[in-house]
């Protein structure tokens, strides 16, 4: 198993915890994916790294059924994702295609929003520019370990699902995204992680720019609890 030098500390504590045998190389997360790549073959390895394997994707799109089944069936108009990897995003649009074959649902569905931080934000800057596939982000930087993926592999299938659903992506800035728990958690009761709270920031700027109006429905997305990011809290 390998993670970056800079991940935190309760991701090796909590591999070791398991049974695993860690290695932390100085880098990112693509660093790590690339001494996998190196390693697989020789040592007859299975790959679980992001959209390597068929079941990540697959829980993943358990929260696209979610949405439908606690929404009556029906689905919101608009769904914010926080993006690293990107897996949850395109699992559940997955999700809303299979529902659609099994006759639960029609053919409506939500504009799909990737949300990145400032520092690191390859898919944001391809859907501006109109690219195909996301290049690696330079000198990729936040303190939101789960969007701090500067090159995702499954780039290309991110940015069809924004643009075939009308959505987009947009940043936000770290400092941001650290103080919105705050109101999370005075309102809902709930500690969001940096990355969920992204989504609420972002949700903010898109009903400043018109983009959501206060009529519409929307589901954000919060893939991590604030307690394992106490630093950023202190």
């Amino acid at each position: 198993m390998y993670m970056p030098g800079d991940a935190r500390r309760d991701n090796g504590i909590g591999c070791r915890g398991v049974g695993a045998r860690g290695n932390r190389l100085d880098g990112l997360i693509t660093g790590c994916g690339a001494a996998i790549a190196r390693r697989k073959e020789a040592e007859g390895w299975f790959d679980v790294s992001t959209l390597k394997e068929p079941y990540r994707v697959e829980g993943k799109k358990t929260l696209g059924y979610e949405i439908a089944e606690q929404g009556g069936w029906e689905l919101p108009d608009v769904v914010l994702y926080p993006t690293g990897g990107g897996t949850g995003l395109i699992g559940v649009w997955k999700a809303f295609a299979e529902m659609e074959t099994l006759g639960w649902i029609g053919k409506k569905r939500p504009r799909m929003y990737s949300v990145q931080a400032a520092g690191c934000a390859p898919v944001v800057r391809a859907f501006e520019q109109g690219e195909e596939f996301a290049a690696e982000f330079p000198d990729a930087q936040t303190r939101a370990s789960g969007l701090r993926v500067p090159r995702a592999v499954g780039d290309f299938l991110m940015l069809r699902i924004l643009r075939e659903s009308g959505g987009g992506a947009l940043t936000v800035e770290d400092e941001e995204m650290i103080h919105a728990p705050g109101v999370v958690g005075a309102t809902e009761g709930l500690f969001f992680a940096p990355e969920g709270a992204a989504c609420l920031v972002a949700l903010k700027k898109l009903c400043s720019l018109g983009k959501v109006s206060a009529e519409e429905r929307v589901v954000i997305f919060n893939t991590g609890s604030g307690i394992k990011y106490l630093e950023c809290y202190e």
